[in-house]
């Protein structure tokens, strides 16, 4: 027996909701260096812009998240922005019936540095699926990613979060 069915290969890669994030401002990043630093002073890229200039500029810090407050022009019917609230019904097919759910691994890759200015759009998708025996039984691996580009189309980030269900 399998959990994975033809109807849910069909759904890996496709966008199942996606955000845009408000501009960039400096003082987002200087406070999230600030906050992830602590107690220590953040790295001067992060808040020193004449230090930084010779770099190309203020950076964010890579785990920079620019939905951390919220994504630009919310609607009351956009699900929440949230990794462990993905559900294969929001593309149609028949979320697979499981007592439990964890979250079991985080990968990030990185490629452009996010900047001051810069809008953000996020795409989520389930990317894989995967079955092994465990303890508990038949457990199904969901990776669900998180695809972040910047205005210019550069890619920025992908975050990978792999869910166990049984």
């Amino acid at each position: 027996m399998s959990w994975i069915t033809d109807e849910m290969r069909g759904i890996v890669g496709q966008v199942m909701r996606e955000a845009v994030s408000y501009p960039i401002a400096l003082s987002d990043i200087r406070k999230w260096a600030m906050a992830v630093y602590w107690p220590e002073p953040p790295p001067r890229q992060y808040w020193d812009e004449d230090y930084a200039a010779r770099f190309g500029g203020i950076v964010a810090p890579e785990d920079f998240n620019p939905f951390a407050w919220m994504a630009a022009r919310p609607t009351p019917d956009d699900p929440p922005i949230s990794m462990s609230a993905f559900r294969e019904s929001e593309l149609g097919v028949a979320t697979p019936d499981y007592k439990a759910i964890l979250l079991t691994e985080i990968r990030a890759r990185h490629g452009a540095p996010m900047r001051p200015g810069d809008v953000i759009r996020c795409v989520w998708k389930i990317t894989d699926y995967m079955e092994r025996e465990g303890r508990m039984g038949l457990m199904l691996y969901t990776t669900l990613s998180q695809e972040f580009t910047n205005q210019r189309g550069e890619w920025v980030r992908t975050l990978d979060s792999v869910f166990a269900r049984y």
